[in-house]
This record gives C-alpha cells, sequence and structure tokens, in this order.
C-alpha cells in the first residue's frame, strides 16, 4: 500500500474538475467542520468524485451498516452550480502523526491547485471546555487583506483567539497553500469540545454562507442542536435526580 493513495471515480483534475474554492471539513473538535461540510454537501447534491487512502489514518477499518468493512479514507467532493463549482474535502480521520498532516495537506493542496483552486475555506472548532449558549465563531487567515472580509461576514478575527494555533489540516491548508498562491480562511466555531456540537456548526454556516454569498439552510443543524440539548437537560435531571436519593439516604 502507498504512503497515500487518491482514487478517482471517471473525473479528472483540471479536465473534468474545475473549481476555484476547496471547502475542509474533516473531524476536529466538536465535529463543527465536519457537520457543516457534510450538510452543504447533502443540501447541494454534491457528487463524490474521489476517495484518499493513507498509512497515515488509524490502523483500523470502518464498520458499515450491512455489516461489512472498509478501509478509512477521506473523501473529495465535487459540485459545479453552474456559474459556481466547489470542491469538499470530508473523511474519517486527520493523520496520526505530525509528518502525515504535511503530507496529507501537501497532497490535498497537489488536488486543489490541479483543479484551479485559489482559495481554500477550513473549518473547525475551538474547544472552550464548557457549554456555549451562542458560539461566536473565530477566523484565520493567510493574507492579512482577507482579515476585512472574514470580519464582515460576521467572524472575529484576533491574534489572541485561538490560543495555540491551528492545528491539523484547517491550519496547515492556510500556512503550506500560501506558497502555491492559494489564499485561505479558517473560520472555527466555538465548543465544549466535549460532544458534537450542530449549534456550533450552525453558527458557522451562517458566516460561510455570507462569505460565498450562499443561502443554505441551517435549520436541520439547529434542529438536532434542539434535540441534542433536550437529551442533555434529561442527563441534567436525572443526575440530580439520583444525587437528591443519595442525599436522602444519608439524612
Amino acid at each position: 500500500m502507498d504512503e497515500i493513495t487518491i482514487r478517482f471515480f471517471g473525473k479528472e483534475p483540471g479536465r473534468d474538475l474545475q473549481a476555484p474554492v476547496l471547502i475542509e471539513g474533516l473531524p476536529g473538535v466538536g465535529h463543527v467542520g465536519k457537520l457543516v461540510a457534510e450538510h452543504m454537501i447533502r443540501e447541494l447534491g454534491a457528487e463524490k468524485v474521489a476517495e484518499i487512502e493513507s498509512i497515515y489514518f488509524p490502523p483500523q477499518v470502518i464498520i458499515d451498516e450491512d455489516g461489512t468493512v472498509r478501509l478509512a479514507n477521506n473523501e473529495i467532493y465535487y459540485h459545479d452550480g453552474g456559474d459556481r463549482q466547489f470542491l469538499f474535502l470530508v473523511g474519517d480521520y486527520q493523520a496520526t502523526s505530525a509528518e502525515g498532516h504535511y503530507l496529507l495537506a501537501d497532497a490535498y493542496l497537489d488536488v486543489a491547485t490541479a483543479c484551479g483552486v485559489t482559495r481554500v475555506y477550513t473549518l473547525g472548532g475551538y474547544g472552550v471546555g464548557r457549554l456555549v449558549e451562542e458560539p461566536r465563531v473565530l477566523g484565520a487567515v493567510n493574507r492579512p487583506d482577507l482579515k476585512i472580509e472574514a470580519e464582515s461576514a460576521g467572524a472575529i478575527v484576533s491574534r489572541d483567539e485561538p490560543g495555540g494555533g491551528i492545528i491539523g489540516a484547517a491550519g496547515l491548508l492556510l500556512g503550506m497553500g500560501l506558497s502555491r498562491g492559494v489564499e485561505g480562511i479558517c473560520l472555527m466555531g466555538e465548543t465544549s469540545g466535549y460532544l458534537v456540537d450542530p449549534k456550533s456548526a450552525a453558527s458557522l454556516l451562517r458566516v460561510l454562507n455570507t462569505l460565498l454569498n450562499l443561502s443554505i439552510d441551517p435549520s436541520l443543524l439547529e434542529q438536532r442542536a434542539e434535540e441534542m440539548e433536550h437529551m442533555l437537560q434529561k442527563l441534567v435531571d436525572t443526575e440530580r435526580v439520583s444525587q437528591d436519593e443519595e442525599l436522602r439516604y444519608f439524612v
């Protein structure tokens, strides 16, 4: 098995696949970016055009609903809206090593530049260690002139946030893309970091809609957020009842 294998299905970069924008939503904190990108793929009806397998992914297989297994992989989707084309990068995992992160980011950029990508939006979550009622969307850019654009769309671009930098594909695609002439904006929704966070994803989607001049409905994400909040409240109430019963036992 090669270190990285990218398998296209009938469409070739540059010939059949041309897009100025790549949207990355690989798994990360709160799965915020993954939720947004996969929601956009469904809403736009994007087509899967490639699978990526790598020895830098975890050494395991994924068990599908019918009980069959497949290698862990990432996927590239393509949407051609006539006057608007997008590539999406989503999937099962990010790399398990620092070397793998760099090599995979380089491979993703190879595909992007072959398809004519000139801008990348990387999506993720920013863990704050607590539940957030109104998640902010933090931003980072790889060119100073992009800051005003990101802030005008509702993102907060600050030197101090997020602290510690941006780990994984969300950061490397911006840093490594710059030398290839690919400008980039990273958007990170505030999230507790403990759970999958559709509320943060809905906040991020609204900012991305503005940046891309799209109107993708976030209501499904908001509905999932309400359902999750309801389940969390039930857990809290159950725990409170359990604690009260224990206290009565000792009185």
